[in-house]
């Protein structure tokens, strides 16, 4: 006579492991990289620092400025321009940029 036995049914131990997400560094909350021609913008809050381009002007003129604040004062200017083409502009963090008239800026280094 042969005898079979049955094995005892014993829970397999499970772990839960929860992933981080994987975040795309162009979708992370920060300071913009592509920002409007028209506006006042604080380096290192609002927009990155680095250098950017725009396409010239989005009418008769495009003014830039660097600014050491946002007085408005003449003495608060580091360096501006008035174009009409395509131009690259330089930011620190700490700095203001102000733009008018411009097409859109993009950083690009």
């Amino acid at each position: 006579m042969t005898e079979t036995t049955q094995a005892e049914s014993v829970p397999a131990a499970t772990k839960t492991v929860t992933a981080e997400p994987v975040v795309d560094p162009e979708e992370e909350d920060g300071p913009l990289t592509t920002f409007s021609g028209d506006g006042q913008y604080l380096v290192g809050e609002d927009i990155k620092p680095g250098t950017y381009k725009t396409a010239g002007a989005d009418g008769s003129n495009c003014y830039w400025a660097r600014l050491k604040n946002a007085s408005g004062e003449l003495t608060a200017i580091i360096a501006n321009g008035n174009v009409q083409g395509q131009t690259r502009v330089a930011v620190k963090k700490g700095e203001f940029f102000e733009t008018n008239g411009c097409q859109d800026w993009k950083r690009v280094a």
